[in-house]
């Protein structure tokens, strides 16, 4: 801007210079060029008056100031011609979150009281699964129904809008037949209900008070899950309602082809919180019980254990012979070294 205003003066941006007077003083086109906006009487104009600077204006053309209409900045589109990139980015975005990090599902039922009532909404997390991670004993998990779990059960017809926003992940999907139970038992695990219970893990009692439905028992006196010894097989889960009385969990699809366990690929995420109604806004942590040591894995710690004392013993043997010079050295009747 500065290159333009001295340009205008000394002649070499402006029209082609006019010869001086013979009194000194400028031609009227030199002066009109240099002085834009002056008396239109002084005399007819040579150049284009717009690019050139005014008095006193401190180098700026009238061009640079922002009055240009080819090289100034361009004016901003619409908000209305913006909105629909906006709302196709936010759609996307949504379909990547519901895919890979969190999808919402509604309880259509009251197998989870009071953990989880009709009508809640909960966020299920689908990110640490695609690194491996497989569900724990006390989770809440969302599963696909392993073998028709949910027959007969009436499947709601959602609008069109419904499902459209359920794809995405914004609403619930009614589409999909998905379940939601306590995790209680994993691969390895001896799970057992006898009686009224309590309910037993590994032969350790649990202290289900904190999430099983005020008034039922853990374990349900009845001819067909109500008493029952199971081994959860590789790769497979056992699940159960807090709703003991009110729940056709595991216990009572022993007789499906997967023995009412539930395939681990079938697990489509943990219930990490209830997020609506904001009334009902928690956490689902997992129940203190479950913190006490319930593996199944004693029996192998003591096999482990037998493997390695043989070659504990056999290093220090070796250790003795270099000592010395090879001769095994025995005393007073014990092992070796």
């Amino acid at each position: 801007m500065g290159d333009l205003a001295v340009g205008a003066r000394s002649g070499q941006d402006g029209p082609e210079d006019e010869p001086e007077r013979s009194d000194g003083t400028a031609s009227p086109a030199m002066k009109d060029t240099a002085y834009p906006g002056s008396d239109p009487g002084d005399g007819e104009h040579t150049g284009p008056t717009e690019a050139a600077p005014g008095p006193g204006d401190g180098g700026s053309g009238t061009t640079e100031s922002g009055g240009s209409r080819k090289g100034g900045p361009k004016k901003p589109r619409s908000f209305w011609k913006e909105l629909p990139l906006l709302i196709g980015i936010a759609l996307v975005l949504a379909l990547l979150i519901k895919t890979f990090l969190v999808q919402a599902f509604s309880i259509p039922s009251a197998s989870m009281e009071n953990t989880l009532q009709i009508g809640d909404r909960v966020l299920v997390d689908k990110l640490t699964p695609w690194f491996g991670s497989e569900p724990d004993r006390g989770e809440v998990v969302v599963f696909h129904d392993p073998d028709n779990w949910l027959a007969g059960e009436p499947t709601p017809t959602p609008n069109p809008v419904q499902r459209v926003l359920g794809w995405i992940g914004l609403m619930p999907s009614a589409n999909e037949k998905d379940l939601i139970k306590r995790v209680i038992g994993v691969a390895g695990d001896t799970i057992e209900c006898n009686g009224t219970g309590p309910l037993k893990v590994n032969g350790k009692p649990l202290d289900e008070t904190s999430y099983v439905y005020a008034g039922n028992t853990p374990c349900s006196v009845d001819d067909e899950g109500g008493k029952f010894k199971v081994t959860v097989p590789a790769g497979k889960i056992w699940v159960m309602g807090d709703h003991r009385q009110n729940s056709l969990d595991s216990r009572y699809h022993r007789s499906d082809k997967n023995g009412g366990f539930v395939p681990v690929g079938n697990v489509v995420g943990r219930a990490i919180v209830i997020a609506w109604p904001p009334t009902r806004w928690d956490t689902l942590p997992v129940p203190d019980t479950f913190d006490q040591n319930l593996s199944a894995a004693a029996a192998p710690d003591a096999l482990a254990l037998a493997g390695v004392a043989p070659l504990v013993l056999w290093r220090r043997r070796r250790r003795t012979e270099r000592v010395t010079g090879g001769k095994t050295r025995v005393s007073g009747g014990g092992t070796a070294g």
